[in-house]
C-alpha cells in the first residue's frame, strides 16, 4: 500500500526539474496525479511516463497568473478524479542581480510568479480540498525565505519569505477545515533552474563553499520531503517549515 493510496494530488510545475520528481514519486506511491505547467510539451512527455507505469496522470496547461486558469485546472481535476487531496505550488522563476540592477518589471515578474501564483492556486484548492474532507497544501519557497545572501535577487528573496508567511496564514486559518498548509525550503538543486550557475566553474565552486554538505541537492531529495507533507503521517503538521539545504541555514 502507497503513502498516497488514492489521494487525488495537483502538482505544479510539474513538466522537469523537483515538480517532475514529485509527481513520479508521489504516482509511485499511489496518488492519482494531475500535472498543471507552462510547460505543454515537457508536461505531457513527464505525464506520459507516469501513466506507462501504471499509474493515472494528466496533464493540463497552467499559467499560474491568470485566476481563470486555476478555476479550469480544479475543474479538470474533480473532472478527471473527482476529488483534491494534495496541492503543491512547485512552479515558480529566480532571478540573479543586485538591488540597484533591478528594474520594476523584473521585480514584478518575480513577486508576481512566485508569490501571486502560490496565492492564485491555494484560494482555487481550497474549496475541492474543504469539499474532500481536508487534505494538504505544500509551497516550495527557498532556503531563501529565511536567510540573506549577497549573489541573490532580493525579488526573490522577498518572494520566497512572502511564500513562507502566506503558508502560515493559510494554515491557522483553515485548520478547522482538516486542511494543513506548509512550506519547503530547498537549498540549491540539481535542476534546469541551477543549470547556468553549475556550467559556470568560479560560480559553482562558489556556491558548493556556501553548503556545509559540499553539494547540490537531488531533486528526489526535496520530493522526499514533499510526500512526507503530503501524507497522513505528517497529519500533525501545519504551517511549518521543512528545511531540505544541506547545512546552508545551520551557518
Amino acid at each position: 500500500m502507497g503513502r498516497l493510496k488514492d489521494k487525488v494530488a495537483l502538482i505544479t510545475g510539474g513538466s522537469r526539474g523537483m515538480g517532475a520528481a514529485e509527481a513520479k514519486m508521489f504516482a509511485d506511491e499511489g496518488a492519482h496525479v494531475v500535472i498543471a505547467d507552462i510547460l505543454e510539451n515537457e508536461g505531457r512527455k513527464t505525464a506520459s511516463e507516469i501513466a506507462a507505469s501504471g499509474a493515472r496522470c494528466v496533464f493540463t496547461q497552467l499559467d499560474v497568473l491568470k485566476a481563470s486558469e486555476w478555476d479550469s485546472v480544479i475543474g479538470t481535476v474533480i473532472s478527471n478524479f473527482g476529488k483534491l487531496d494534495v496541492l503543491v505550488n512547485n512552479a515558480g522563476v529566480t532571478s540573479r542581480m543586485m538591488l540597484l540592477d533591478t528594474s520594476e518589471p523584473e521585480w514584478d515578474r518575480v513577486m508576481d510568479i512566485n508569490t501571486k501564483g502560490t496565492f492564485l492556486g491555494i484560494k482555487a484548492a481550497i474549496p475541492a480540498i474543504r469539499s474532500s474532507g481536508g487534505g494538504s497544501i505544500i509551497n516550495i519557497s527557498s532556503q531563501m525565505g529565511l536567510v540573506g545572501a549577497d549573489y541573490i535577487s532580493p525579488q526573490y528573496q522577498a518572494s520566497k519569505g512572502a511564500v513562507r508567511l502566506l503558508t502560515k496564514s493559510v494554515a491557522i486559518q483553515y485548520a478547522s477545515d482538516n486542511i494543513r498548509c506548509n512550506s519547503v525550503h530547498p537549498a540549491p538543486i540539481e535542476t534546469d533552474m541551477t543549470a547556468d550557475v553549475r556550467q559556470d566553474p568560479d560560480a559553482f565552486q562558489d556556491m558548493l563553499g556556501r553548503i556545509p554538505m559540499g553539494r547540490y541537492g537531488k531533486p528526489e531529495e526535496v520530493a522526499y520531503a514533499v510526500l512526507y507533507l503530503a501524507s497522513d503521517e505528517s497529519s500533525f503538521v501545519t504551517g511549518s517549515e521543512l528545511v531540505v539545504d544541506g547545512g546552508w541555514t545551520a551557518q
